[in-house]
């Protein structure tokens, strides 16, 4: 795991206790960006070009670095004004050094217009820090009160380190029960008194002061948008990320026998675009100093047959481009596969045969603590021996799909939006749509009567109820039990998705106690103003968010070590772009595959079908009904005393209830509400047999309190 951190303190108050020993704490194994009173550090395995500096002092030219340096010996004055962008940036060193320069008016939003997932650190002076989150929230920021000041970091479990918080029950219970909610989460984490800046926003540090405020708004539903634009402006910020990427300098010490480079290619359009996109990228045939290259005098190799022939260079042919790793997993089958990329010769295809323990639930078999401690809890975490294997087959730098769909989304909740807009005939081709598959599934009256009539009675419903109502009605559903279990036809959950707020997978299972406590929250947040967003807009923006912080937790729980995974649908620039594209064309039938589809051609990939993406998809829920199966035994001594019953967070009885007959196969919603169960449990039992300071040197030992009579 990477991540930054830094504090800024404020001046104390008289008779405030003030941390003794401030200038002995650090992190252990951190990289110091700049030192003195309000240090930044860099921990992990960050590789050099994922760290840039840039200093800009009055009267000089900006200076940028790359890598770790040495502290600057010379100190900051008020007029000193410092930038660190960590990970993976697109900018060039001009580009950085203007971007600094613009910020000392005070204006932010342009340093996250550069291709890339990174993290900016801003500091003027020696009292004021500025860090920013991106847009989809894959690069968070935490803050905490400290020593007087501020503490920050880009990971949430540090700073729960460095103030020894305790956990936070009641954010487990928002995150198991509504975790696509804001009224629910909040900016809270699962460790108490730890604060998440919320994505697209920017933390001031001033005087040791925390300030938040948004620095870029996402435009507004009135605003007139044209779908030809949006997507050049989408092909351009995607073929843009893609680009950055691949063309990554090799790192200096890559794994023997791995491919620099590698892409999902699975069964979805998503990872099948980016590895188009990416075989695309034109790459210098054999670099220097490549691995395998030819160079200095063995280039051109003695052979003795002419005099003086060990000065010659031998003709070489033209070398073959570098090759992109492509793995699929064996849940599809490889003409599929090959379908969504024909006639991509730089694609080395690989077809992984998982065993039983690279199925989900397999750390269930083995020592549950073993794995690794994330962040924060999340379902990947049970299914993080999948990833890891296919993980494992790809590149140095593997690039995947993830985030499309949230991106590219058609969010049923965008129905709403549309009769808000005065446009209702719009809804026709979604809902004749949905109802096109449930007369399949179902019978034609359900297909041509009750699915209409269901979708658009809620869509119109969410249109003009007020936000107070629908949270306070949420909130009532919540202490009845009224959860949706996921059953009936795609209408009838299209239906439900129709709300401000829905209950997740796993508030089924909950105790009454924990429903209770989030309904508070969400009667609370119901007093609050309401968001100025249509409803359909703020509930896809906050599935992007899960899909984000799902995302974080896979890095955490299957990045291997010296590799980086990938995601360009999740960049602030394709993010902004997909803003661009109008609520009709996200909601019309196979929206998704024709944009990408668009894409592509914009791109020159001029040869594919126009069926292309729209083949048959594989059960997505065999892998976890397969390793349940033989995860059992595991499953059964996992609840047996588990944390999450001793926190009062579920109703055991139910849960052991719905696992007792494992002949009754799980519905996919309940299958979804078992993982969040599953991985919370694990991530606590991990968190408990974690050391606490474990993150830090030089925090003074807890003093045992003192015993009175």
């Amino acid at each position: 795991m990477r991540w930054l951190t830094g504090w800024s303190t404020g001046t104390p108050r008289a008779g405030a206790p003030v941390h003794e020993a401030l200038a002995t704490v650090a992190p252990i194994a951190a990289r110091p960006l700049w030192t003195g009173p309000n240090p930044l550090w860099a921990v992990g395995d960050w590789r050099p070009e994922e760290i840039r500096l840039v200093t800009l002092r009055p009267g000089a030219r900006a200076t940028v670095s790359t890598g770790p340096t040495s502290p600057d010996p010379v100190a900051d004055t008020p007029a000193t004004t410092r930038l660190a962008v960590l990970g993976h940036c697109g900018a060039t060193d001009a580009e950085l050094a203007a971007g600094l320069a613009a910020a000392r008016g005070g204006a932010v939003r342009h340093l996250t217009a550069w291709p890339g997932s990174y993290t900016v650190v801003l500091r003027t002076g020696t009292r004021s820090t500025l860090l920013l989150t991106d847009l989809a929230g894959t690069q968070p920021v935490f803050h905490t009160p400290w020593a007087g000041g501020t503490a920050y970091a880009t990971a949430a479990l540090p700073l729960a380190d460095l103030v020894g918080a305790a956990l936070d029950t009641g954010h487990l219970a928002a995150r198991l029960a509504c975790p696509e909610s804001p009224e629910a989460l909040g900016t809270g984490t699962p460790y108490l008194g730890v604060q998440r800046v919320p994505p697209g926003h920017v933390l001031a540090v001033r005087g040791g002061r925390p300030y938040l405020d948004a620095y870029d708004e996402p435009p507004g539903a009135e605003q007139p948008r044209d779908e030809a634009p949006a997507i050049r402006e989408l092909t351009r910020a995607l073929l843009e990320s893609v680009r950055s990427r691949v063309r990554t300098p090799a790192p200096a010490t890559e794994p023997a026998g791995r491919a620099r480079l590698g892409v999902d290619l699975s069964y979805g359009t998503a990872s099948a675009t980016v590895a188009l996109l990416a075989a695309a990228v034109p790459l210098p045939a054999g670099p220097t100093g490549a691995p395998g290259t030819p160079t200095g005098p063995a280039a051109g190799a003695r052979t003795g047959a002419v005099k003086g022939s060990w000065v010659r260079t031998a003709a070489q042919g033209p070398s073959a481009p570098e090759q992109l790793a492509a793995v699929t997993l064996g849940e599809t089958e490889p003409p599929t596969t090959l379908a969504l990329a024909p006639d991509t010769p730089r694609l080395r295809h690989t077809v992984l045969d998982p065993g039983p323990d690279a199925l989900p639930y397999a750390v269930l078999r083995a020592d549950p603590q073993s794995g690794p401690l994330t962040d924060e809890p999340g379902p990947e975490l049970v299914a993080a021996a999948r990833a890891g294997a296919r993980f494992d087959a790809g590149g140095t730098d593997h690039l995947t799909g993830y985030g499309a769909r949230q991106v590219l989304d058609g969010h049923p909740a965008r129905l709403a939006d549309l009769i808000r807009a005065g446009r209702p005939r719009e809804l026709l081709p979604p809902v004749a749509a949905l109802a096109g598959a449930d007369r399949a599934a179902a019978g034609v009256l359900a297909g041509a009567l009750r699915t209409p009539l269901t979708v658009v009675r809620a869509a119109h419903r969410l249109s003009r109820v007020r936000y107070a109502e629908a949270l306070d009605e949420a909130a009532a559903k919540l202490t009845a039990r009224h959860v949706p279990d996921g059953a009936g036809t795609a209408g009838d959950r299209s239906a439900v998705d129709l709300a401000w707020c829905v209950p997740g997978p796993a508030a089924r299972w909950l105790s009454d106690e924990a429903l209770s406590s989030v309904a508070l929250r969400l009667r609370l947040a119901a007093r609050r103003p309401a968001p100025e967003e249509h409803p359909g807009a703020h509930r896809a923006r906050h599935a992007l968010y899960r899909q984000a912080r799902s995302y974080r937790t896979l890095l955490h729980a299957a990045e291997r070590p010296g590799q980086r995974l990938h995601a360009p649908f999740l960049d602030n620039q394709v993010v902004r772009a997909a803003r661009l594209l109008p609520d009709d064309v996200r909601l019309q039938p196979g929206a998704r595959h024709a944009l990408l589809h668009a894409v592509l051609t914009g791109a020159g990939r001029t040869d594919l079908p126009p069926d292309w993406g729209r083949g048959p998809r594989p059960d997505r829920t065999a892998p976890a009904r397969a390793g349940l199966r033989l995860a059992a035994d595991g499953l059964a001594e996992l609840f047996d005393a588990p944390l999450l019953a001793e926190a009062g967070l579920i109703d055991l009885p139910a849960v052991r209830a719905g696992l007792a007959d494992p002949a009754t196969p799980l519905s996919p919603a309940a299958l979804a509400g078992l993982a969040d169960l599953v991985s919370t449990e694990l991530w606590l039992r991990r968190l408990r047999a974690r050391r606490h300071g474990a993150c830090w040197t030089g925090l003074p030992h807890p003093q045992p309190p003192a015993l009175t009579p």
